[in-house]
């Protein structure tokens, strides 16, 4: 009974033994193997791999693949004309030296990414510190994304970390510059909006005026044309009339009495008083007189 425990125990330490001494690299990892604080070797191929049995050899997996820092949501940084932004960056990077990582940062992730992160913002404050609001907006950030990048570079030359690139990915105002910038907007709008009114008012008066003037125009052509058609066509009556008279005085003499009478008795009121005599009365007085006749 004694032997079979014993030949379990040794089974199980055994087992103990080989799982301690065994690891896997995957795909994109790093591993690091130490001894007593010290480096003993860097393993950088995916695979399975034997080491000393736990605690003479650990091993720490590191992430081998391109990482991402970003700022926090709300950095603030001054310009050199002492204008407040608020700034947002992104750093690429990668460890590129694990034997050197673990040395410097003792394989802690979190430990990187805060000195990375201060690295940044001390090159980053003194970069907007040195230039203007116009340079961070314009061409001039490319060379302060540049700038940035390779004094972060310098301050962690031995610590294993490489940088693939930095940029500014959010430039904005301050919440006092933003509302003074907007007001200055709203009165240079309000300035081109009024100006915009001013003109179009200017244009209308200008347009009415024209068609008031072609209209003007317009009637006095129009009037002096019916006036002229008006004339012609008197003219060619008068004529036709003439001719049609010419052929039967007496006849004509008679109907212009009838038209006279007409005019003159058109309304139930009228009233004219005349001589019995009168010649505008006498075919109300002989209805049978001569048209041809002559006046009298």
């Amino acid at each position: 009974m004694n032997r079979v425990f014993a030949v379990v125990v040794a089974c199980v330490v055994a087992l103990g033994l080989a799982a301690s001494s065994l690891f896997i690299v995957h795909q994109g990892q790093d591993a690091v193997v130490f001894s007593l604080g010290k480096v003993r070797a860097v393993l950088r191929q995916p695979g399975l791999y034997l080491k000393w049995p736990t605690p003479v050899d650990n091993v720490l997996l590191l992430d081998s693949r391109g990482l991402l820092l970003r700022s926090n949501d709300a950095e603030r940084y001054a310009t050199r004309s002492e204008r407040e932004l608020v700034v947002g960056w992104t750093l690429r990077w990668h460890i590129a030296d694990p034997a050197a990582f673990v040395r410097t940062f003792g394989g802690s992730m979190s430990r990187a990414e805060s000195q990375l992160h201060d690295a940044v913002r001390s090159a980053l404050g003194a970069q907007i510190g040195a230039h203007t609001l116009a340079d961070l907006i314009g061409n001039g950030s490319t060379a302060i994304d540049s700038a940035v990048q390779q004094r972060v570079a310098g301050t962690l030359r031995a610590s294993g970390v490489t940088l693939d690139g930095f940029s500014l990915s959010r430039v904005d105002l301050g919440a006092d510059l933003t509302k003074a910038v907007y007001a200055r907007m709203r009165a240079e709008q309000i300035g081109v909006a009024s100006r915009l009114r001013a003109e179009g008012a200017a244009q209308a008066e200008d347009i009415r005026a024209k068609a008031d003037r072609q209209r003007t125009e317009l009637l006095a052509k129009a009037y002096a044309q019916a006036q002229r058609i008006e004339g012609e066509g008197d003219a060619k009556a008068a004529s036709i009339d003439a001719a049609a008279y010419g052929q039967d005085p007496g006849f004509a003499a008679f109907y212009r009495s009838l038209a006279a009478y007409r005019a003159s008795f058109s309304q139930p009121d009228d009233l004219l008083v005349l001589d019995a005599s009168n010649a505008f009365l006498r075919y109300l007085r002989d209805p049978g007189v001569d048209s041809a006749a002559p006046r009298r």
